[in-house]
């Protein structure tokens, strides 16, 4: 006679403890998405694809003190080593040859670019002087949208030392989706607060 066994009371359930913002776009925003948007099929559903960090250096390319501080600014914001960027042409008015390293990118995916949209929306923007919204007309024809900022002071990772030589990045969120309305419900729900349109 077959005995019952006893289910194991030390097993114990697997609790996804990634990052905050894909935990609620795979377990409860999905289907919120797919019934706001009308969406007959879950891979019509947008979805943060990666996120591209840009710091163009300009005419302090030629500087490696500058060069020094944007790599330290990236590497502490993004946690990854960011990669130097090329100049593919010669431009005689920029002063500026083939091969001349111009600036550096990163590229982030998976839970670093979750937990890094989660850091903008709800620590850096709201530490912005005077902000009243991203502006909604920076997305592209395919969705992707663009945020650009002027200093890196407003990340709380660097010190007031790693900030005393100011730089520019540019930030765009590769969006995978069928409409460029799609994209921007998608950042709503992670909490991007778009300017208040004029009526």
């Amino acid at each position: 006679m077959a005995t019952a066994t006893k289910p194991d009371k030390t097993a114990k359930t697997t609790v996804d403890t990634g990052a905050r913002l894909r935990v609620a776009y795979n377990d409860t925003w999905t289907k919120e998405l797919m019934k706001d948007l009308g969406l007959s099929n879950i891979h019509q559903v947008p979805k943060l694809e990666k996120i591209v960090v840009n710091v163009g250096l300009g005419r302090a390319k030629d500087d490696k003190k500058q060069m020094e501080v944007a790599m330290n600014t990236v590497r502490k914001i993004t946690g990854q080593q960011p990669q130097e960027t090329i100049a593919k042409n010669s431009i005689a008015g920029f002063k500026l040859r083939e091969g001349n390293k111009i600036g550096l990118k990163v590229t982030l995916r998976g839970d670093r670019m979750y937990e890094f949209t989660d850091r903008i929306i709800n620590i850096v923007l709201p530490r912005l002087r005077d902000f009243h919204g991203v502006s909604a007309t920076a997305f592209d024809k395919q969705g992707n949208f663009s945020l650009g900022l002027v200093d890196q002071s407003v990340f709380p990772e660097l010190t007031f030392e790693e900030t005393t030589h100011p730089h520019g990045m540019q930030l765009v969120f590769v969006i995978k989706c069928a409409k460029q309305a799609h994209a921007r419900v998608l950042l709503e729900k992670f909490g991007m607060p778009f300017e208040k349109e004029d009526k």
